[in-house]
């Protein structure tokens, strides 16, 4: 097994069009996943750990990314695209086993803003902290 050691990314940063319909998104999948107690919300941002939300404007356009969220398991992966969906996300990839590498189990929506917003659960993963990444490559 071989560990990262270190942080690659310290934050993304989305702008996004509607603020009050994107806060409702993610905030309705952070509960899905189990995270939402962290999540920090104010009248025009949205913090959550190393994840910034705030709304775009004239000088500073929507962001349009593919983000993917750790999933503790299958049924987490099936809570956020439920409540994705519910909150006014669109289906991007419903979910289910992907072919991408045995043990990758995912779902995918579209945010309000059209970015391409996963959940996923990957059974190669054995450890995951933020200073180390453990990886069964075997």
């Amino acid at each position: 097994m071989r560990y990262y050691q270190g942080r690659l990314i310290d934050h993304v940063h989305l702008r996004v069009r509607d603020f009050a319909r994107s806060a409702d998104f993610y905030c309705a999948i952070f509960e899905a996943l189990g995270i939402d107690g962290r999540a920090r919300l104010s009248r025009d941002w949205l913090e959550l750990d190393e994840l910034f939300i705030d709304a775009a404007d004239v000088d500073h356009p929507p962001s349009l990314v593919h983000l993917c969220f750790q999933a503790s398991d299958r049924d987490a992966v099936d809570r956020f695209h439920a409540f994705g969906l519910n909150a006014g996300g669109r289906d991007n990839g419903k979910p289910g086993w992907r072919d991408y590498h045995p043990g990758y189990y995912a779902a995918f929506l579209l945010d309000p803003d059209g970015s391409n917003i996963e959940a996923k659960l990957d059974d190669r993963v054995t450890r995951r902290t933020s200073d180390a990444i453990g990886l069964d490559w075997d």
